[in-house]
């Protein structure tokens, strides 16, 4: 019923209610108490009426007493009955605001103005409760990631000048203070600098960085004056962009959402064709049939029917389940992957750079027919055409300065063996076993039974010699297994690296399934063979290498977003540093947030059902239905907000 109120009525002056958007009654933030006045006065007078009536049994004779409710009535509803007119005059009426408008009307045609006045009051008052709900949770995922400074300090013609943020351009020099923001993204121009990572990853250890290393909006500089130059624009920084991703996410709604949108557009009508029946239909039933009676009864029908606290507390509850995450250092692209986590009974993973650090180091040179100067300079000059962590120890390792006099040429990237290039003259291939294979190069068999990651080498067609690297697991890693398990969740490595390196770390780890050298058309033939054994799978890569992985598998979950641009595009799920028991995390916050909403719809549909039941029995009257309404709506409220403040 709400969920495409905002389409249709952009051209009101005042919001309508929409199930992303929670009760929003107006363009602004509208839930201080003095946007509330007229209602707090309806209420007031309310109040001084009982209080005459029931205190000190004294009541106003009509007029008089009709025209003091009616003042009430209006300061109370007059939103509701502006919506409700507008939405009448477009032949609309299945909403709440036709349906309370009816039931509270109704009540001052048959003369219990108290009542009718009391509904509205009480409704009004429910609905500014759920609007200040819906604002903060917007208001605090905001408040997580958007802490932008407002200026910055630029170094300009040797001198330093305070702008605001967007007014820096690409390539010049911020100073960031202790204790001071980072406003703009770029590379660290000091030598070394300490980070408060905390708002960017949920991390609160600092982060130390050297010279040339990358620096991201929105962290806090720890010690000394750090200076760092712009590689981004304002609008263009991953802490930017990252917010934009949370924001949006709110919009993508869940199959939850989207079957209670659904539920509340068929349920509306179904509502009002019940009360009609319970006001006309006892006519040919009851001999001592009453109209006004039957027709207070369908009045409670319709006060009760209301579906708020479902099409409310749903999407805050989902909205807190995304804040939650949020804090963790976890960020979700939609509600709609809050739900998938949950049904995940299958978590594949990459190695490098997921269960292991991808900080490789080189352990062990061992060239054949090649001085090992030469033998390191040549595989260092290739591997430095590539991104690859493998690459970049081996570069590390030689140095840059090395090679630069080195000409490089036809360079190809052969995926998932290696690199071939020509180097002053020579063809020279660099990769693993399969490289060599491929160009029917031989090469010692002992090389094959090596543990660690090898970079085997071959110049002019014939076998160079290798290169070991290891990498190192994560501290995390062990307990992250452990906690899937846990939870029930099968574990599976995909990896290209080599078999023997593969089973290494997953014995280490008690990882259910390894598969090692495999391609990236390999790693999509094993997910998509656990996809067909009906699996409900979760993919954790880097949401680059192994795109076409992450788009085959239920959930696609990227590692270290904060440093990749193609990671916040590619994955569903984003963890912001580099844990895997954040995997775990995600998947928990996934359950928390479906069992609080559950919680929610049966609360809801259990206390709504008796009330009807007891309405069109003549049992409750219009006091008890609206505050069975407004309290359910109330009490899912509250249950959907406490999310926010959950501690994993």
């Amino acid at each position: 019923m709400k969920e495409d109120s905002k389409i249709q009525e952009k051209d009101l002056a005042h919001d309508e209610h929409d199930a992303n958007d929670g009760h929003d009654h107006g363009a602004t933030d509208n839930s201080g108490w003095k946007s509330h006045i007229p209602l707090l006065s309806g209420l007031a007078i309310l109040a001084v009426m009982l209080t005459m009536e029931y205190g000190f049994k004294f009541v106003p004779k009509f007029p008089v007493d009709l025209i003091v409710y009616l003042v009430a009535y209006l300061l109370a509803g007059y939103n509701v009955l502006y919506m409700a007119w507008r939405k009448a005059i477009r032949f609309d009426f299945f909403n709440e605001f036709f349906l309370m408008s009816v039931a509270t009307i109704g009540a001052f045609a048959i003369g219990s103005y108290s009542e009718g006045v009391a509904v509205m009051v009480f409704y009004s008052i429910g609905e500014w409760f759920q609007d200040a709900a819906v604002n903060r949770a917007k208001r605090s995922i905001k408040a997580l990631l958007d802490v932008r400074p407002e200026e910055v300090t630029v170094l300009r013609n040797g001198s330093t000048e305070t702008v605001h943020p967007k007014d820096v351009a690409i390539g010049e020099v911020i100073q960031a203070k202790p204790g001071e923001k980072v406003a703009l993204d770029g590379t660290l121009e000091s030598e070394k600098a300490s980070f408060n990572t905390a708002a960017l990853t949920g991390e609160s250890k600092p982060d130390s960085k050297a010279k040339g290393e990358n620096v991201y909006a929105g962290m806090i500089n720890l010690n000394t004056v750090s200076e760092i130059k712009v590689t981004a624009k304002f609008s263009d920084s991953k802490l930017s962009r990252i917010l934009e991703m949370v924001q949006d996410a709110t919009a993508r709604k869940s199959q939850t959402q989207l079957f209670i949108s659904r539920f509340a557009k068929v349920y509306t009508p179904i509502v009002f064709a019940l009360a009609v029946a319970v006001c006309f239909v006892p006519y040919f039933f009851v001999s001592d049939y009453d109209f006004y009676d039957w027709f207070y009864r369908a009045l409670v029908f319709l006060v009760i029917s209301c579906p708020c606290a479902l099409v409310v507390s749903i999407p805050l509850g989902y909205f807190g389940g995304i804040g939650l995450a949020s804090r963790n250092g976890i960020l979700f692209k939609g509600s709609n992957f809050l739900d998938v986590m949950t049904q995940i009974d299958t978590v594949v993973m990459d190695k490098t750079g997921t269960l292991t650090e991808g900080v490789f180091k080189v352990q062990e040179v061992k060239p054949e027919g090649l001085d090992e100067q030469e033998f390191l300079k040549l595989t260092a000059a290739i591997e430095s055409k590539s991104t690859h962590p493998i690459a970049l120890a081996v570069t590390e390792h030689v140095g840059k300065e090395s090679i630069k006099s080195l000409s490089i040429n036809d360079v190809e990237e052969i995926p998932g063996h290696g690199l071939k290039a020509t180097i002053d003259g020579k063809e020279v291939l660099a990769g693993n076993a399969k490289l060599l294979k491929k160009y029917s190069i031989d090469y010692p068999e002992s090389v094959t039974a090596i543990v660690n990651t090898v970079v085997v080498v071959a110049v002019n067609k014939k076998y160079a010699g290798y290169i070991t690297i290891a990498d190192q697991i994560k501290a995390d890693a062990q307990q992250a297994i452990k906690d899937l398990h846990g939870l029930g969740i099968k574990t599976v490595m995909l990896s290209g690296d080599k078999q023997s390196v593969v089973d290494d770390v997953a014995k280490t780890l008690s990882i259910d399934n390894a598969y090692g050298d495999l391609l990236p058309e390999g790693k999509v033939e094993k997910v998509q063979a656990l996809k067909d054994q009906n699996k409900k799978l979760a993919f954790v890569g880097d949401g680059v290498n192994d795109a076409p992985v992450v788009a085959l598998a239920d959930a696609g979950i990227a590692m270290g977003g904060l440093g990749s641009d193609a990671t916040i595009e590619t994955a569903d799920v984003v963890i912001q540093n580099d844990q895997p028991s954040k995997i775990v995390t995600a998947i928990k916050v996934g359950k928390l947030t479906k069992k609080i909403v559950w919680q929610n719809i049966v609360l809801a549909m259990v206390v709504k059902v008796i009330v009807l039941a007891l309405g069109a029995g003549g049992v409750a009257n219009l006091w008890e239905a609206v505050i069975a309404d407004v309290g359910v709506a109330l009490l899912a409220i509250l249950n959907a907000v406490r999310i926010q403040r959950i501690r994993l």
